[in-house]
């Protein structure tokens, strides 16, 4: 356990002058660094949970550069130095992790009559179990940012997770070491065993000038805090995380070998271990003084450092959020009260129509800049041509900018209208000049791979991750491509040389080998992978491994009807269409041809095996022999289902590694038999399954 010692010259006096490292002998080196990453541990519990530093950045600078000179010239083990907040190695990918407990979402209104609402089904709910306490509320802040799972173990920071589905998340260890209001270890008197759920976010200010480099280096800017934020911690090497303005406010403890009485009592302890937390929060008596608290900090929103979108309503008691438990997707003792979306008018300076990667033509409207919800919004969205005869707009016109669910910017009506015409939708695709079709409200360039815009976004998608996960190739990478020439369709990718590679910047002889040697491992894709990967409307993993089990081959499937097609369980007559349209194309059939001939997608065998027919198979805990989205795969193509929770209607609950507790609970509340792999295994083979 972490403690602060008055002897430490580095806290006591932290102007200490340091004597030079070589005459340091590796002992003295080794103490050294244990005060200094005491002291920079004290430091930073000053500065970002108590906001109230005892010393300047001068000072900080001149002690975090000691203690990397120290461990870089001694070698010394830098788990769980501070010093790893300047990032570590980059990861391949982010893997999946189970949560220590579920994190479930909240129910949600802007409605003060459905908040009423909530506090008389808790005291009906409450009274039915003959509960008799107090009723009170703990008030707190709704973050706009991404929720996360930290994980500490005897003090010390073990992993990180993002919320994901609310069972399992994106592990992002690597990546959450590198923020500096998460310590690497916990101060005080801390649970041995304690998982917490904080929102990681951007501060406003330092989000503004973050996106304001973003464009003055040609990048697209980030929409909002949020999203910088989520697009932060996304990124697979550390040190890029490092170096953006990332914060984190805890407000929950998801599981502990400590108990606690009451939410204000979390909110006390948190910063006793040094995780911060806001101090916009009150206990509350009743309802009433809820909905003014939620009024209060409406008002104070644009003042706050950062984004908030409402407010969340918790029971105080922990004794009586036992009592009331959970519904399928939430807790039955918490409630979110959210904010009005904000809206604000500014003058429309030009429309443009945007290509996506199906065809669908979207109108945008450029703006001048103005302050929504503390994001500076410069382009809206006007959604389809419909919309647009809807609000009758026109460049010049002022118009109201609302952020849908305070995120998404759109114009919602015309305020003052300054021009005499319209906006008139083009009759040709703005980059392909094909005729444009209408489909009801929506306008499509029809040109499919026809269309540069469509065969640029083609490339993006062929490579993805649910298509052929070609891993060489991010989207700076592509753009390097699509800039140069080199490559404007899929089957351009299977053309390229080292010598195309190397004559672009950053690109040399090994990176270019490396991903001429991802491309030919792609040759002979999955026949599921390659149908992702040609982009066809309404087609994603789902439906590909439909089709794939039900024809076998690409060519059985590009020939069949819209009445074969729709044999399919997950193809409907919408969907149907949407593939018979795709391959009817001229210039799709010609790009999937060209394709062809690099590519050659592997057959499956057709028909649907019926051996776990009418049985529903869920996995936790990590599997030896297959992942867990194989084995999902496997029991699907034998006819069995795979779901991702425990209910009355599942058979068996296939048991791994590390476990998760929330389903294993579930398949005893049921009577629903528990696997282990092997039996899992076992089971396969007794039904002839091929593994």
């Amino acid at each position: 356990m972490a403690v602060e010692h008055e002897d430490n010259p580095y806290i006591r006096d932290p102007d200490t002058e340091f004597e030079p490292v070589a005459s340091l002998s590796e002992t003295e080196a080794r103490e050294q660094t244990a005060e200094l990453r005491e002291a920079i541990r004290y430091h930073d519990h000053r500065y970002y949970v108590q906001a109230d530093p005892v010393v300047g950045d001068r000072t900080y600078d001149t002690l975090f550069t000691r203690l990397e000179t120290l461990e870089a010239t001694f070698d010394l083990d830098r788990t769980n130095s501070p010093t790893r907040r300047v990032g570590g190695e980059p990861v391949e990918e982010l893997s999946t992790v189970e949560h220590v407990a579920p994190m479930r979402s909240l129910e949600q209104t802007v409605e003060a009559a459905d908040v009423r609402e909530f506090d008389r089904r808790v005291r009906e709910q409450l009274a039915e179990t003959g509960y008799n306490g107090p009723v009170e509320y703990f008030c707190e802040p709704k973050f706009d940012g991404l929720s996360l799972e930290v994980v500490y173990e005897d003090g010390v920071y073990q992993r990180a997770a993002t919320r994901g589905d609310g069972e399992r998340g994106d592990d992002v260890t690597e990546q959450v070491r590198t923020v500096p209001s998460v310590p690497a270890r916990l101060r005080g008197d801390y649970p041995d065993r304690l998982a917490v759920r904080g929102e990681v976010y951007m501060p406003r200010e330092p989000f503004q000038a973050y996106n304001r480099e973003r464009v003055e280096r040609g990048e697209e800017p980030f929409a909002n805090p949020r999203n910088a934020a989520a697009g932060t911690l996304r990124q697979l090497d550390p040190s890029v995380v490092a170096e953006r303005p990332l914060a984190v406010f805890f407000f929950s403890v998801l599981d502990a070998s400590s108990e606690f009485d009451t939410q204000a009592e979390v909110y006390e302890r948190l910063p006793e271990w040094g995780l911060r937390v806001t101090d916009l929060v009150e206990r509350v008596d009743d309802i009433e003084a809820a909905l003014n608290y939620r009024d209060r900090l409406m008002a104070r929103r644009d003042d706050l450092e950062f984004e908030i979108d409402g407010v969340v309503i918790t029971l105080n008691s922990r004794a009586a959020c036992d009592r009331l438990g959970y519904t399928a997707r939430a807790p039955r003792w918490a409630f979110a009260y959210k904010f009005p979306a904000r809206s604000e008018h500014t003058t429309v300076r030009d429309i443009v129509v945007q290509v996506g990667r199906t065809g669908r033509l979207t109108p945008v409207a450029l703006l001048d800049p103005v302050e929504v919800g503390g994001v500076t919004v410069s382009r809206a969205s006007l959604h389809n041509p419909e919309e647009i005869e809807r609000l009758e707009v026109a460049v010049g016109d002022e118009v109201r900018v609302k952020r849908a669910g305070d995120v998404i910017p759109d114009v919602t009506e015309v305020v003052n209208t300054h021009t005499e015409g319209r906006f008139e939708f083009p009759e040709r695709c703005p980059v392909c000049e094909t005729p444009v079709e209408r489909d009801g409200p929506l306008a499509f360039c029809p040109a499919g791979l026809g269309c540069s815009a469509q065969r640029e976004a083609a490339v993006e998608h062929y490579a993805s991750r649910d298509a052929l996960d070609i891993e060489g190739l991010g989207e700076k990478r592509i753009d390097q491509l699509l800039d140069a020439g080199l490559v404007a369709e899929p089957a351009d990718l299977y053309e390229l040389s080292v010598f195309d590679l190397t004559t672009l910047e950053g690109w040399g002889q090994r990176s270019a080998a490396n991903l001429l040697e991802e491309l030919e491992d792609t040759t002979e894709p999955t026949l599921p992978a390659f149908l992702v990967g040609l982009g066809i409307p309404e087609v994603g993993p789902t439906t590909a491994r439909a089709l794939a089990r039900e024809f076998g081959s690409f060519e059985a499937i590009r020939e069949a009807d819209t009445d074969e097609l729709q044999t399919v369980s997950d193809v409907g007559p919408v969907v149907a269409a949407a593939i018979r349209g795709f391959f009817e194309t001229e210039q799709n059939r010609a790009a999937v041809d060209r394709l062809l001939t690099h590519v050659d997608p592997q057959p499956v065998e057709t028909g649907r095996d019926d051996a776990l027919a009418g049985e529903t198979f869920v996995f936790t805990g990590a599997l030896d022999a297959f992942t867990r989205s194989e084995a999902q795969s496997l029991v699907e193509e034998a006819g069995g289902t795979a779901t991702g929770s425990v209910s009355g209607n599942t058979d068996y609950l296939v048991v791994g590694d590390d476990p998760g507790r929330r389903k294993r609970d579930a398949a005893d509340e049921h009577d629903v038999d528990s696997l282990s792999e092997a039996a899992f295994l076992d089971l396969l083979d007794e039904r002839g399954v091929d593994i």
